[in-house]
């Protein structure tokens, strides 16, 4: 079935429909990703809830898909775009093909489309709004360019607390969670750590009820201006001076918390292959990222700067002076190229044992 993606500004791209059937125009913020692999890893990740993900590279699917490899329960993007499509995958650990999961969970895909010709409009003009219609005549270009992504985080977030506990457990750490990953859990939990997973309302006396050893706020969806709630619980809990690590959407929020600003990146950082240099050793990383926004006014009183992007020189990361409290803006886990920032969480460990 014929089906167009239309940008904001007009831009009209005509391809195919897969995944699931879709009767209703799709309204999102048009993002791409530039992975080569791990589309099951990015499909479930809760930090593209309501957004469109463009993969840049071409050929999207041949190995099918694995349970195993999902970053969590859901599926929460809008619809998913590739240039070619392969429905009949082949590798050993394949239990589906990417458009039976897609068809599974609801999402729509469009296809044959020129994703190269997308990317690099996305990343001259910027992040736009589109719409995935079968009638690009039928399109009001002023509505798409109205709409916004709400409620994310409250979408993927814990409903109810949760607690996951190691055999080896010695520690216990409150999760704030705001869509938190499946590798994120999995590496606290190998560490020795007793996680309770909390709903992001959980407040700053909730918290502190659970006498917990370390904090953690993960990685979310959306504009960190929408999880004012949040940032508020961050600053209440700051005279604690509980050991904290925050990732991602919570290294913004923790960052606001301390009275520094956040601002919307032109077209974001979005994939596993992200360079990053730590300002201590100068050492280079190349690290996997999902964010559109990023800390800006850093207070050298406060905190200092412990990463820089090397592509546009944003900030990844932060240590802050007067609380036990670090942050990083990419996603530190052990998975593939990534794993070299494992140190990571072992610092975190570290930093509560003391």
């Amino acid at each position: 079935m014929k089906k167009y993606l239309v940008l904001e500004n007009g831009m009209t791209f005509a391809g195919e429909a897969f995944g699931a059937d879709a009767d209703a125009d799709i309204l999102a913020e048009i993002v791409f990703s530039t992975a080569m692999v791990g589309y099951a890893e990015t499909l479930t990740d809760p930090r593209y809830t309501g957004q469109a993900v463009c993969q840049t590279f071409p050929l999207i699917g041949n190995y099918g898909v694995n349970p195993a490899d999902c970053e969590s329960g859901t599926v929460t993007p809008a619809a998913y775009i590739v240039r070619e499509l392969c429905d009949a995958p082949s590798n050993f650990r394949c239990e589906e093909t990417l458009g039976e999961f897609l068809r599974k969970h609801g999402i729509p895909g469009i296809c044959g489309i020129d994703t190269r010709l997308l990317t690099k409009t996305l990343r001259d003009n910027g992040t736009m709004n589109g719409v995935i219609t079968a009638d690009p005549s039928s399109v009001n270009l002023e509505e798409v360019r109205a709409y916004r992504i709400t409620g994310a985080v409250e979408r993927v977030s814990a409903k109810d607390i949760r607690l996951e506990t190691p055999a080896n457990a010695c520690c216990t750490v409150a999760l704030l969670d705001l869509g938190v990953t499946n590798s994120v859990l999995a590496e606290l939990n190998r560490l020795g750590c007793r996680v309770y997973v909390l709903p992001h309302t959980t407040t700053a006396a909730e918290i502190k009820a659970l006498s917990p050893d370390g904090l953690f706020v993960s990685g979310g969806p959306g504009n960190p201006a929408d999880c004012a709630g949040v940032t508020e619980t961050l600053k209440a809990l700051l005279p604690d001076k509980i050991p904290t690590m925050a990732v991602g959407l919570g290294h913004q929020l923790l960052a606001m918390a301390n009275g520094m600003n956040v601002t919307k990146l032109p077209c974001g950082h979005r994939g596993s292959n992200h360079p990053v240099r730590e300002t201590a050793s100068g050492h280079l990383f190349i690290t996997a990222q999902n964010h559109g926004y990023a800390v800006t006014d850093i207070c050298p009183d406060i905190a200092e700067e412990t990463f820089v992007n090397v592509n546009d020189g944003s900030n990844e990361g932060l240590c802050y002076k007067h609380t036990p409290a670090f942050s990083v803006q990419f996603i530190p886990d052990t998975h593939e190229i990534s794993a070299c920032t494992e140190y990571l969480y072992k610092n975190f460990a570290e930093m509560m044992k003391q």
